[in-house]
């Protein structure tokens, strides 16, 4: 059973300021949940489930039996984030990521120059994982990675990709050698630019785009041409960076 006091903590962790606090996140739903049992390189603190999931997975779950706490599906649903409670929760701490280096140097990487919504931020952390992209980096005004519904949105990509809040300005301080590219709307069509095997892809805020001063500092612009008799604006952050990431990793075969 969940105790009051289990159930306050847990609507707690909604909030940014209590997961820094507490160095955890909730992850929730049974693919990632089962993602998160499988890698065993996160630890997590508990296992909130209804009967029917936990006779299911009972092999899985030999090591947290002092961990796991068996609920009914309205007691789930008192702490669940979902309208509609997805049988399973869990309370994870955070892992502690570190650059891997060589991967910046000479693969692709992502920078996210304010990316806001959960949804946009969710699915490039899965872009990122399709393509085999190791790190996205990220300005301190991006979305929060441990928000439920970015971590939510991942689908479990948020254990093969590492996400990293830092300054544009350091992170091309520790990588002076490798390109960058802001995807802007007056950029060099993508079709016709010749692209380094290796690169930082900067990716910009849903409705102001990157911000003047990265795109003065990043050494090639670049865009994703519209038809002649297109009416919208722009594309949604997520497409446009799913479009870029296909195009780079085209270049690179």
């Amino acid at each position: 059973m969940l105790s009051k006091n289990k159930v306050k903590y847990i609507q707690s962790l909604r909030l940014k300021k209590n997961r820094q606090k507490n160095n955890v996140f909730l992850a929730e739903g049974e693919k990632i949940v089962q993602e998160l049992l499988l890698d065993g390189t996160i630890k997590i603190m508990q296992l909130i489930a209804t009967t029917s999931w936990i006779e299911t997975h009972q092999p899985s779950l030999k090591l947290l039996n002092e961990t796991l706490i068996e609920v009914t599906e309205s007691g789930l649903k008192s702490v669940s984030n979902l309208n509609t409670p997805n049988k399973v929760l869990a309370v994870v701490e955070m892992p502690q990521l570190k650059i891997e280096q060589e991967s910046v140097r000479h693969g692709l990487s992502l920078y996210l120059d304010g990316i806001q919504d959960p949804g946009n931020l969710g699915t490039i952390m899965r872009i990122a994982d399709w393509f085999g992209i190791k790190h996205v980096f990220c300005s301190t005004a991006s979305a929060d990675l441990y928000n439920p519904k970015v971590i939510q949105a991942t689908m479990g990509a948020f254990l093969r990709v590492q996400y990293h809040r830092i300054s544009f300005e350091d992170l091309t301080q520790q990588f002076p050698d490798v390109p960058t590219y802001s995807a802007v709307l007056d950029g060099e069509n993508i079709f016709k630019t010749s692209l380094s095997p290796k690169g930082i892809l900067i990716i910009g805020n849903e409705g102001k785009g990157i911000s003047n001063e990265i795109v003065s500092k990043s050494q090639y612009k670049i865009r994703i041409p519209a038809a002649s008799n297109h009416g919208a604006e722009s594309l949604n952050a997520a497409v446009a960076t799913g479009i870029l990431c296909a195009f780079f990793n085209q270049q690179m075969l």
